[in-house]
């Protein structure tokens, strides 16, 4: 491992930081397809050669695709063969309960498709309920699919400490977990590190900015009045909520301001350097709104924090609640309110 890349399994190395895909999904306002490619390839010469996708991001893994032949076309096959992208495989809730070796199969053989490759480089799958209890049978399906050589790796996205026990106990072999990770939530730090490091699984950390909130723009803000103009902002001020509130919120920006100065960073860019540094964390996971920010998040993986950097974070880290229970626990509970804003049939519909 270098300061800008990571070993997530024997040879297959990965930029430290990894270009986000939700954020072309349609969600955060109209997509320009020819600019959106640019900017991932822009994205790719920042030196952020890792995308994020998944199957219920509408669009993405063909933008992916679309970045992946441009530059084959225009740079030569050994340029575009550096490109990693990450898949996520995300069965709908109403299927669950009767999910099949051939439904694991046609989703993959989807994104073989749509993002013009033979072999996924990473799936990462995950699973709403554990109610339903068939996440091992999935996951071994999904190994057969690696063994025949359509899946390099195989990955979770938010699974808890006991199943991810349960998944790896049946001998599948995972190099990743995908999840929530940021100054405002530690939950992958209680049991699910120590795990991970027995297990050789490596993290792969979404929310490290927090939607946004965790930026330049919202220090000495005024609290703001739920609802939110998206789904993503509201998720993140319940966290926020749960944090310890506004108050200790604008104490962190302040504190981590101070600490960006020092580094000629913004705040953004230093929480995600922050959770870069975190036990079992191989990358963090972040968007880009144009190519001018992709070298912003490219900075990222040049961040050393010294031991008065992270002793400043921690103090005002020690002064909040805490997240209650493990990785991805109060998100699934559907009639709390952090599950019950979630969508959980995101593939029905979709071709």
């Amino acid at each position: 491992m270098t300061a800008r890349t990571f070993e997530l399994s024997p040879g297959y190395a990965i930029s430290r930081v990894i270009r986000g895909g939700w954020q072309l999904a349609g969600g955060h306002g109209a997509i320009d397809r020819e600019q959106a490619v640019s900017d991932l390839i822009a994205t790719f010469d920042a030196g952020i050669w890792t995308y994020d996708c998944a199957d219920i991001y509408t669009g993405v893994e063909e933008l992916i695709g679309a970045a992946r032949l441009r530059l084959a076309s225009e740079r030569g096959h050994d340029v575009a063969a550096r490109m990693r992208v990450h898949t996520k495989m995300v069965p709908d809730l109403e299927r669950l309960s009767n999910i099949s070796r051939d439904y694991i199969r046609g989703i993959v053989e989807q994104s073989l498709r749509r993002l013009k490759t033979e072999r996924l480089d990473l799936v990462q799958f995950h699973w709403w309920d554990y109610a339903q209890p068939r996440y091992v049978d999935a996951m071994g399906w999904l190994n057969e699919l690696r063994l025949e050589g359509k899946v390099r790796n195989l990955g979770t996205t938010n699974f808890d400490t006991q199943r991810l026990t349960e998944i790896l106990d049946a001998g599948i072999p995972l190099v990743s977990q995908q999840l929530q990770y940021s100054v405002l939530d530690q939950r992958p730090a209680k049991s699910l590190a120590a795990l991970a490091k027995q297990n050789g699984v490596n993290f792969l950390c979404y929310g490290s900015v927090a939607g946004g909130f965790l930026s330049d723009r919202w220090l000495g803000a005024v609290e703001p009045d739920m609802p939110l103009e998206n789904r993503s902002l509201v998720k993140y001020k319940l966290i926020i909520d749960d944090f310890g509130g506004w108050e200790l919120f604008q104490q962190l920006l302040r504190t981590l301001k101070s600490v960006g100065d020092r580094h000629g960073v913004d705040i953004a860019t230093m929480a995600s350097a922050w959770v870069l540094e975190q036990p079992q964390v191989a990358a963090v996971i972040v968007g880009a709104r144009n190519q001018a920010h992709a070298l912003a998040n490219a900075r990222i993986m040049d961040i050393a924090l010294d031991a008065d950097d992270r002793s400043r974070i921690a103090a005002v880290i020690a002064q909040g609640n805490g997240l209650e229970g493990d990785v991805y626990t109060l998100e699934r509970d559907r009639h709390g309110r952090h599950g019950s804003i979630m969508h959980y049939n995101l593939n029905a519909g979709k071709k």
